[in-house]
């Protein structure tokens, strides 16, 4: 049997065009600083983001190597320090881009340790988005700083985060860690509105939308809306630059073959994990998941000890339930059982490994009885099949 849990074709992440949602990982609130949490934050009113400002004649003439010991001391001093748990990359050596400060990059790294979804790669590309690094911004609109903030922005996200006695969107330390905790909150809203089935796509992009338009708009159009496109295909341009600052630390192993339980008796995998032409729509786009044929009412269990997350009725995957495994290799695990005929379990109902979490179905977008069943790791889908113990 065939379902809808399908997305636009793409390397490992769906794209924003799909048929129906898709979950992710919940991120909990935010905080910057681990000892010092910051309190759940309302997302601010939405302001339309300024086209890129190209670099000016200084940034072009920056080369990594004329970031000089004084350049680096003179911002130490401004800024109070590197963050206290701050260590250069793997080989050594302080990761440079030119026309970045390289004092930057801790700061970049410590903000974006909020959550999985964003990188320190994809806070650079903002900032070179919103202000080509360059603190001119005040002169031309009322956003400050290397981020663009405005006032009232400021006093909801901003705070001394380098301890220097002053809160300024000017200070670069302050400005990217403010940065971190406003993506990194609008990244928990979009989590949450694809995890219900209110929007699907890719978290990334959902979250970069969100930040361009708010994420009313977003949730009103149920995917990326047209207004935010061009601003998260000019970050998504500007991505590559700055990958050298997400290696921090050597590639981890990934998690252990077959570490999940069958969550169906009957393990005839109807449709695989992959691109496909959709059932019902036509549309190719990347199934997310594997179908398990079974006949109706069979029963599904959880595939390893977890927390569900959510348990309710869905437009696209009808009767859907997520559980949250932990973290493995420091990575969250999430399975998803949808077009379930009857849902078994509640949200924040603690299940081990083989509790029935519902019965097969075909609710929602389906051609006939199955279990759609997913795996998200990360954040992202992967192919279930490694990760189950099929016996074959």
């Amino acid at each position: 049997m065939s379902d809808s849990g399908a997305v636009e074709t793409r390397p490992e992440r769906p794209e924003e065009g799909s048929e129906e949602g898709s979950e992710g990982e919940r991120t909990p609130g935010v905080a910057a600083d681990p000892a010092a949490p910051i309190p759940p934050q309302p997302t601010p009113t939405p302001r339309p983001r300024p086209r890129r400002r190209g670099p000016g004649v200084f940034t072009f003439l920056v080369l990594p190597g004329l970031l000089t010991l004084s350049a680096v001391a003179g911002f130490l001093a401004l800024t109070g320090g590197l963050p206290s748990d701050w260590t250069p990359g793997t080989d050594g050596q302080q990761v440079t881009v030119p026309g970045v400060n390289e004092t930057y990059v801790p700061w970049l790294r410590k903000a974006a340790a909020g959550c999985t979804v964003v990188t320190p790669s994809l806070l650079a590309a903002q900032i070179d988005q919103l202000s080509g690094w360059q603190d001119d911004t005040g002169r031309l609109s009322a956003e400050q700083g290397i981020a663009g903030f405005t006032d009232a922005e400021w006093r909801t996200w901003g705070k001394d985060d380098d301890g220097n006695g002053n809160s300024s969107p000017r200070d670069p330390a302050d400005a990217i860690m403010a940065l971190g905790r406003q993506d990194c909150a609008l990244a928990e809203e979009v989590t949450g509105l694809r995890t219900d089935g209110t929007v699907t796509g890719d978290l990334v992009d959902l979250t970069l939308a969100a930040f361009a338009v708010g994420g009313r708009e977003v949730a009103a159009a149920g995917r990326v809306p047209a207004g935010a496109r061009t601003y998260l295909a000019e970050v998504r341009r500007l991505l590559p630059r700055y990958e050298a600052f997400d290696r921090e630390s050597p590639a981890a192993g990934g998690p252990a073959d077959a570490i999940l339980a069958p969550p169906v008796t009957t393990l005839v995998i109807t449709s695989p994990y992959g691109s496909r032409q959709h059932p019902l729509t036509g549309v190719t786009k990347l199934h997310t998941g594997v179908d398990f044929g079974a006949p109706q009412g069979a029963q599904v269990a959880a595939a390893r000890d977890g927390r569900v997350v959510f348990a309710a009725m869905t437009r696209a995957y009808g009767n859907r339930v997520v559980i949250d495994h932990g973290t493995i290799d420091g990575k969250r695990l999430e399975t998803t059982y949808s077009h379930l005929s009857v849902l078994g379990v509640t949200a924040g109902q603690s299940v081990r490994t083989g509790t029935p979490v519902g019965r097969v179905g075909s609710t929602g977008l389906s051609t006939g009885p199955h279990l759609h069943f997913e795996v998200v790791y990360d954040g992202y889908y992967a192919d279930p099949r490694p990760w189950l113990a099929l016996g074959n």
